[in-house]
Parts: structure tokens; sequence; C-alpha cells
């Protein structure tokens, strides 16, 4: 995969990432944070992990796969600088997911935790929380962490 067919990915990524957004949620103006590709076999694993080393430096391995930091790619919802490759896995059949900062997470968790496709996930080792929104005939996910990922990570 080239460079500029890695950043066409993640700039479709945030696109139909925020196109989920938008409809279930009253955030329109939340800027992407964070995203993920999710790759659907190991050789696409591989290709994409080479891809992304020529755009950013691995600042993480985790245990799904490797976090990028990135100079920074503009999206329709802001500058991305940060990227994970997550490795194949089952529960994983979308495209990939991008990560978005609302103002008021406890407002924004009050409103939305109750309602169909929105889930709270809780990450004690980096300290945050995250909702997952997901929908069927979508091919990607949205996350609302709190706090953001490069918050969490010390980077800002």
């Amino acid at each position: 995969m080239s460079v500029n067919e890695l950043d066409k990915l993640i700039k479709d990524i945030v696109v139909l990432a925020t196109e989920l957004k938008n409809k279930f949620t009253h955030e329109v103006s939340a800027p992407v944070n964070y995203a993920c590709i999710f790759a659907q076999k190991q050789e696409e694993y591989e290709d994409l992990i080479r891809a992304a080393a020529r755009l950013g430096t691995v600042i993480m391995e985790m245990t799904t796969g490797l976090l990028f930091e990135l100079a920074g790619i503009e999206t329709m919802s802001g500058t991305l600088k940060l990227l994970k490759i997550r490795q194949p896995y089952p529960t994983r059949p979308e495209r990939g997911d991008a990560d978005f900062t609302v103002a008021d997470f406890s407002g924004f968790k009050q409103a939305y935790l109750n309602k169909t496709g929105f889930k709270l996930i809780v990450r004690p080792q980096l300290k945050m929380e995250m909702i997952q929104l997901k929908q069927p005939g979508y091919k990607v996910r949205a996350y609302f962490s709190n706090p953001p990922l490069a918050k969490a990570l010390g980077l800002e």
C-alpha cells in the first residue's frame, strides 16, 4: 500500500465515522483525535504497518496492534495525529474507527449511553472511558473518549 492510498483510507474512515457521529449525536463539531484501521488479514496488517511507518513513528505497541504518531493529516473533522493499525480480529469486520473529542463528556455520557448502539468501555490502564457508537450497516465505528487518547498518553 502506498502512502497516498493509506492517506485516502484514513480520510475515508474519518468521513464515514463523522457521518455516523453526526447522524446519531448532536456533536457535529466534535473534532477527531484518533483513528484506527482494522486490518482484515495478516498480510494486509503487515502492508498497513509498512505504509504507516512512512507517515509516522510507532509510539506504542498495544496488544491489538501498533499506535503511530503522525505529523498530521488534515481530515474533514480536523488534524489527525494518532493512528492505530489493528491486527485482524473476528469482532472487527468494519474498516476502522475514529475517536472524537466532546466538550462535555459527562453530559454526553448521560445523554447517549442509554440509546441503542452506544456502549461504555472502561480502559483502567489508560485511566480513560470510551463510549462506542456502532450501528448496523456502517463500515466504521465512532468513539468518544475521556480523556482523549493523546492526553491519556501524555502527548499533549
